[in-house]
C-alpha cells in the first residue's frame, strides 16, 4: 500500500534494535484519512469472509480495528492489558511477552468471544508476533473461528510473520518491511528492488 509506505518513509523513525516508530500518524497521533484508507484496504482483502467480530489489543490497534469494524458493520472486542474492577464474570487470559512491553497479560470477557464467532484480528505492527499469537490462541480456546489477521506493518525479518504463517493462519499485511537501518533511517520495503 503505497500511501502507508510513503508516510513511513517521510515520518517513520528507526531506532537501534530494529524499532520502527510511527507515532506521528499511526499509533500516538492518528491521521484519520490514512486510517480510513487502511481500513478500506483490510475490508477489501477480507470482503469474501464471513466475519462477525474484530478483535484487537489495546492500545495501538484500537483505531484501525474500529474503522475496519465500522466498514464491516460488526463489533470490536478489545483485549485489555490490565484486569480492572469493572471486568466482571469469566475471562480469557493469556500471558504474552513482547519487545516493547516485556511480559503482560491479555484479558477478554468470555461473554464477548465464543462459539459461533468468526473473528478477524487487527493490529498496527507485527514484529515478534507473541501478542498476536496469544490472541489467536485465545480465539481458538474460546471455540470461535479465527478467520485471519490483518496488520498495517509487518517486519518480515523478525520471527512474527513466520510464527503466524507456520500456524496456517491467513495473514494480510498492508506493507512488508524487509530491512531497517537506524544509522541512515532507511526502510526497505518488500518489492523495492523488483
Amino acid at each position: 500500500m503505497q500511501k502507508l509506505k510513503d508516510r513511513i518513509r517521510e515520518e517513520g523513525v528507526i531506532r537501534q534494535g530494529n524499532v520502527l516508530k510511527v507515532d506521528s500518524f499511526l499509533n500516538h497521533q492518528l491521521d484519520m484519512q490514512l486510517l480510513h484508507a487502511l481500513a478500506e484496504e483490510f475490508a477489501a482483502r477480507f470482503e469474501n469472509e464471513e466475519i462477525n467480530k474484530v478483535l484487537t489489543i489495546e492500545t495501538s490497534g484500537i483505531a484501525i480495528a474500529c474503522m475496519v469494524a465500522d466498514l464491516m458493520q460488526v463489533p470490536v472486542v478489545i483485549a485489555r492489558k490490565t484486569k480492572t474492577k469493572n471486568m466482571n464474570g469469566e475471562l480469557y487470559k493469556k500471558t504474552v511477552t513482547t519487545v516493547t512491553k516485556d511480559e503482560y497479560d491479555l484479558y477478554v470477557a468470555k461473554q464477548y468471544l465464543g462459539e459461533g464467532d468468526k473473528v478477524l484480528l487487527i493490529d498496527d505492527l507485527l514484529a515478534h508476533g507473541k501478542a498476536l499469537e496469544g490472541l489467536s490462541d485465545m480465539v481458538v480456546e474460546s471455540g470461535a473461528e479465527l478467520v485471519g489477521i490483518g496488520v498495517a506493518i509487518e517486519k518480515s525479518f523478525q520471527v512474527g510473520s513466520k510464527l503466524i504463517r507456520d500456524k496456517d493462519i491467513r495473514l494480510e499485511s498492508l506493507v512488508i518491511v524487509d530491512d531497517l537501518d537506524w544509522r541512515s533511517n532507511k526502510v526497505v520495503f518488500r518489492g523495492d528492488n523488483d
